[in-house]
């Protein structure tokens, strides 16, 4: 699903978080927005979820206008606070949203197994979520979002408390997706992980700063350091080009 962001902008209590921010996102890639805690990473997502509203702007997913429900079905969002029933088993969690997206119940039962695995929760599927790690519930949290398969994956730092064995596994498994036709919005504060993605926007308070394939970007910077692209003189907060 392509989505096209177009002069966005968002305040609370008066402080500016997001600043007339543009973006197009193709179908087929994994694109990430980059930038450090605070920069407004977060609020976008939730202005593409329909969770809360734009001042100004427009954003369009699969060419219709933001908020609407019916997205709702086409989506799989992982926020970065895991939405998790605390009294409910992985397994029994993992039902529940199926049956959200009112999902046949043989063809939940076959996917749950297969993400289980991809996330490494097989054998603690029967395990209340109150008992679980934080980095159990942040696999849990992903396999929520893909279980009815969805056309648009919004991660919120997904693999932040993942060790680096099921971090790999899980970029794998994203990878696989894409390649499939899912489109991939990753935020990450975590500069090596920008690597494993297609494309890339830069925020700094509440700016885009920098966006272009993840290639160029490296090639934009002495040593191929994107984290340099932050410093340079050159880069402007104010230059956000129009839709």
């Amino acid at each position: 699903m392509k989505i096209e962001i177009c002069d966005v902008n968002k305040a609370f209590k008066q402080q500016q978080v997001l600043k007339q921010i543009s973006l197009t996102i193709d179908t087929g890639r994994i694109f990430c927005l980059l930038g450090a805690s605070g920069s407004g990473k977060t609020t976008l997502l939730r202005i593409m979820m329909g969770a809360i509203p734009m001042d100004d702007g427009s954003v369009t997913i699969g060419g219709t206008a933001v908020p609407n429900r019916q997205l709702l079905s086409e989506m799989g969002y992982m926020p970065q606070n895991e939405a998790l029933y605390e009294e409910l088993s992985v397994w029994e969690n993992l039902k529940f949203f199926s049956g959200l997206q009112r999902l046949h119940r043989q063809k939940f039962e076959a996917d749950a197994v297969a993400l289980l695995q991809i996330v490494d929760m097989a054998a603690c599927k029967n395990k209340l979520i109150r008992d679980c790690s934080g980095g159990m519930k942040k696999r849990i949290s992903l396999a929520v979002a893909l279980i009815h398969k969805p056309k648009l994956l919004v991660l919120d730092e997904p693999t932040v408390g993942v060790d680096p064995v099921l971090r790999r596994k899980i970029w794998l498994y994203l990878k696989q997706l894409r390649n499939e036709g899912t489109t991939i919005l990753v935020t990450t504060h975590a500069m090596d992980e920008v690597t494993q993605c297609d494309d890339a926007a830069l925020l700094r308070n509440g700016h885009i700063i920098a966006r272009d394939t993840v290639k160029n970007l490296i090639n934009q910077t002495p040593d191929g350091n994107i984290e340099e692209l932050f410093f340079m003189d050159n880069q402007s907060e104010a230059e956000v080009a129009s839709c």
